[in-house]
């Protein structure tokens, strides 16, 4: 076999991810808010694209004045490339949607509307109170802050310097987890020293800040009402009888009878086991619906959130302004400008239609939770809308990821709505696996003191009810809920009941 170069042809196909596909990949995944941070920042980098200073009169298209179930777009889906050179496409993104005629028409301009349209928001309905002008207030000072400035006005000199360092190291919990004797030899301080200044921030608001167990931190709080007898202080120290419901041996050695134990309860559940969560740095925000769902009739209108969706032009007058005269180099730039301008506009008009595609599917489905509540969730999978609207399953993925659906029933996660199903004892038609938790934990809250339902009679409560589960099944489910075993529900009614 000789050995000697030569020339082959051959011919394959592969995928070459453009730029631009890779934008409008991404831009799928987005949410409202996080599209319109990206957007403020092509803008800053490309003169001819600008925000429509009108901005949110309405979304990109009317619900139907009968109220049918809106239809379903022919666009082409995000799984292929876009056509550039789409003329209709181009004459749809050239359009005047400053008209009149769009006026009022969408339901985040319906703000709390007799026929229940949400808020622009989507926290307010028909009978809201309005914006919240609290949540808009200044944070107030963290807990190291809060306990910086109290150290300040009751200490000085050294003590001030360690009293700084013991408090960086509190958690936010209030909680302080370096053992002393450590924080000694890594300042180079006496251990008596440093127990001193601990102390005295033990006296600092909120009380049992400092704390190094559950123990501590609630005997402070407890000397802070004067409450610290010597059976509260044995309570203390044996905390772990407490939670394991040996009443018998804490009343013995606490000295006390029932009507004592339950009083000592009593207090302790009025104690806070975190003090420093009160001071927690962050806020809670609220969830904007990034798609509305509104009853309409016998029908559903389905429409992004317009308030919080940005609409995008292009200057093609500043273009052509620009180019003349210019010099190739400025024409060069001005038509790369232009052309990502383009492709940025039908990218956004593309991912609204495929939103929307995916959210009018996905109502299809789960028609009977817009009816009805949680009880009749299907189980739905990303398979299954994706071969309803002929896409790809990891298309309807990035769609579905943080984006969030406002309807009569609250705000919920696109991802809430895909759920695994549980077969029917009976062969009937699957339920949602949320369904299934929803029973559960129902079945539970109803339980007596005197009958916990064990996981083996939870499952055949359930068979009863049609769902055919296993034991181990109904214990994730259990868990995955936050509710504890039947021994540990059995000594907290036992607590409860002490305490009450």
């Amino acid at each position: 076999m000789a050995l000697g170069p030569r020339l082959d042809l051959r011919q394959s196909q592969s995928l070459v991810m453009t730029p631009q596909l890779q934008q409008a990949i991404k831009l799928l995944a987005l949410s409202n808010i996080e599209l319109e941070t990206f957007i403020a920042e092509e803008i800053e980098r490309n003169p001819l694209l600008e925000l429509e200073s009108d901005g949110g009169d309405g979304p990109d298209f009317a619900p139907p004045a009968d109220a049918a179930p809106a239809p379903e777009p022919s666009e082409t889906g995000t799984d292929q490339v876009f056509d550039g050179a789409s003329a209709t496409a181009a004459e749809s993104l050239d359009a005047d949607f400053t008209s009149e005629t769009f006026h009022h028409d969408s339901i985040a301009d319906q703000m709390g509307s007799a026929d229940g349209a949400l808020g622009m928001d989507g926290l307010s309905g028909p009978m809201g109170d309005g914006p919240d002008f609290d949540a808009f207030a200044a944070e107030g000072p963290g807990l190291h802050e809060y306990l910086m400035a109290q150290a300040d006005q009751a200490l000085a000199g050294h003590d001030l310097l360690l009293a700084r360092a013991l408090i960086d190291g509190i958690e936010d919990t209030g909680y302080l987890r370096e053992p002393l004797l450590s924080i000694s030899q890594r300042l180079g301080v006496a251990l008596h020293r440093v127990e001193a200044v601990l102390g005295v921030i033990h006296g600092f608001d909120p009380a049992g800040v400092g704390a190094r167990s559950l123990g501590e931190c609630l005997s402070i709080q407890a000397r802070e009402v004067d409450r610290c007898d010597p059976a509260m202080a044995v309570l203390l120290n044996n905390l772990d009888l407490l939670a394991e419901g040996r009443m018998a041996q804490l009343k013995r050695i606490c000295g006390v009878d029932d009507e004592d134990l339950a009083d000592m309860i009593r207090e302790l559940r009025g104690y806070d086991p975190k003090p420093g969560l009160k001071f927690a740095s962050a806020r809670t925000e609220a969830v904007v619906p990034d798609v509305f769902v509104i009853q309409k009739g016998t029908g559903w209108v389905i429409e992004l959130n317009s308030a919080t969706l940005p609409r995008v032009v292009v200057n093609r007058q500043y273009h052509a302004e620009l180019g003349t005269g210019a010099d190739k180099g400025t024409k060069s730039f001005l038509s790369d400008c232009m052309a990502e301008a383009n492709w940025l506009t039908r990218t956004l008009d593309q991912r609204q239609r495929t939103i929307i595609r995916v959210a009018t599917e996905l109502v299809k489905h789960q028609e009977g939770f817009f009816l009805r509540g949680v009880e009749a969730l299907k189980p739905l999978t990303l398979r299954m809308i994706a071969e309803a609207i002929e896409m790809h399953e990891s298309t309807v993925s990035r769609v579905t990821s943080n984006k969030y659906l406002g309807c009569a029933r609250g705000v919920f996660e696109l991802k809430y709505f895909f759920t695994s199903g549980v077969a029917a004892s009976d062969g009937g038609e699957a339920v949602s696996a949320e369904t299934v938790k929803q029973r559960i934990r129902a079945l539970i809250i109803a339980e007596k003191p005197d009958a916990i339902l064990s996981d083996d009679t939870l499952v055949e409560l359930l068979k009863d009810e049609g769902f055919e589960l296993a034991r181990r099944t109904v214990a994730k489910y259990r868990e995955a809920i936050g509710l504890g075993s039947s021994v540990q529900r059995r000594r907290q009614k036992a607590i409860s009941a002490r305490a009450a």
